[in-house]
Order: structure tokens, then C-alpha cells, then sequence
């Protein structure tokens, strides 16, 4: 059989075999790969640093990840975490759940390459608890509610789950991804979100910011 004959056989039998899986309701389809959304540039961060008065942190009490309802219904079975793991992901595939059963996930704060979804944590970048001491204690069930589902600013990304568990809820005074050649990124998107939604920051947490933005 002729090189040409023996891809388009191959070809054939890759289209057979999804197809049977789809009909049999195991995968609903792959999921086309599509970028998070972009922070804003390193310029445009350092511009909003620098009109930015800096506020002692507020308390925690009275703060739970209840009082901020996620994962939220995105579009049909897909809520938010799935829909951040189609998004993340490459080759993607989802059941009729909407649960990712394959594909490949890269984690842009350690660098580690994952292929089981159960690996991975979507990590809200300003924590619901640091949102909750910088503002958010004073806003409506509502407007949390769509802070812990975000996909339109960059506060939603898919890494590697006892990175985010490291995480936790430190500010990036206190913790930034080992990946240094992400730092730059990261602190653009801390910015913005917390821009957008209007958070305050502490002393150390916009010096930390300045810093590394100073940098980029």
C-alpha cells in the first residue's frame, strides 16, 4: 500500500473511532482550544499602580467561599470549571456532562503538562477571601457571584491543584508562580482584576506589584 493510501486509511479509521464515541454518548465532542482572556499590558498596570492609595488589608470575619456561589451554569451541563478546562486545555474532550475525559493541560505557574482533569484546580488569581478583605465583604451576593465566575477578565486559569493549594489566598507579597517567566503575566492579571472590580490593595502587596512590573 502506497504512503498516501496508508493516511487516508488512518485518517479514516481516527474519524470511525470518534464517531462510534459520539453516537455511544461517551464524548460529546473535542473542544477547540481558546486562549484566556489577556490582561492588560505592563504599561497600562503600572499607570493604574501608580494612582492606586494603598489600604491596610480589611478583616476576614464573617468571610466564606459560600457567600460567593460558584461554579456557575455557563452554557447547557458546562458550568464555569468546565468551561475553564475546555478553554485551557488542548484536544479536550467532554462527556455529555460536560466532564472533561481527556485532552492536555499545560499549568502556566509551575510548568507541569497534566493529561487528567482531576490534576488540575481553576484557580480564581485574587482569591474569594482576599476579594472579601478588599472590598468585597460590602457587595451583593450578586456581584460576588460573578467575580467567583469571571471568564471575561483574566481571574480564572487552570494549573496544577497543590500549586493553587499552595497558593491558598496570599497576595503577591507573599506568593508568586515558581514559573518566573510567568510573573510578568501574572501580576498583569492581578492588576486588572483587581482594577476592574475595584479591590483595594495593602503597601506590600502594590510594592510587590511595582516591582515585578518594573521588570517586564
Amino acid at each position: 500500500m502506497s504512503f498516501s493510501a496508508r493516511l487516508y486509511a488512518r485518517r479514516i479509521g481516527m474519524l470511525a473511532s470518534v464517531g462510534a464515541l459520539v453516537v455511544t454518548g461517551l464524548v460529546t465532542a473535542p473542544a477547540a482550544h481558546a486562549a484566556p482572556p489577556t490582561p492588560i499590558s505592563a504599561a497600562s498596570a503600572r499607570a493604574y499602580l501608580a494612582t492606586v492609595t494603598p489600604r491596610a488589608e480589611g478583616s476576614s470575619s464573617g468571610y466564606s467561599r459560600d457567600l460567593f456561589p460558584h461554579w456557575s451554569t455557563v452554557s447547557g451541563t458546562c458550568n464555569t470549571r468546565e468551561t475553564v478546562l475546555k478553554r485551557d486545555g488542548v484536544n479536550v474532550v467532554t462527556d455529555s456532562s460536560c466532564a472533561s475525559v481527556s485532552g492536555s493541560w499545560y499549568s502556566e505557574y509551575d510548568g507541569a503538562t497534566w493529561t487528567q482533569a482531576s490534576d488540575l484546580d481553576i484557580d480564581h488569581v485574587v482569591a474569594l477571601s482576599e476579594a472579601w478583605r478588599s472590598g468585597a465583604n460590602s457587595w451583593t451576593t450578586t456581584q460576588r457571584q460573578q467575580f467567583a465566575n469571571d471568564l471575561t477578565r483574566p481571574q480564572l486559569i487552570a494549573v496544577t491543584d497543590n500549586v493553587n493549594q499552595a497558593k491558598g489566598d496570599l497576595d503577591p507579597s507573599d506568593w508568586m508562580p515558581s514559573r518566573t517567566a510567568y510573573r510578568c503575566t501574572y501580576a498583569r492579571m492581578w492588576v486588572h482584576v483587581k482594577q476592574h472590580w475595584g479591590l483595594s490593595m495593602d503597601t506590600d502587596e502594590k510594592n510587590a506589584l511595582v516591582s515585578t512590573l518594573n521588570g517586564c
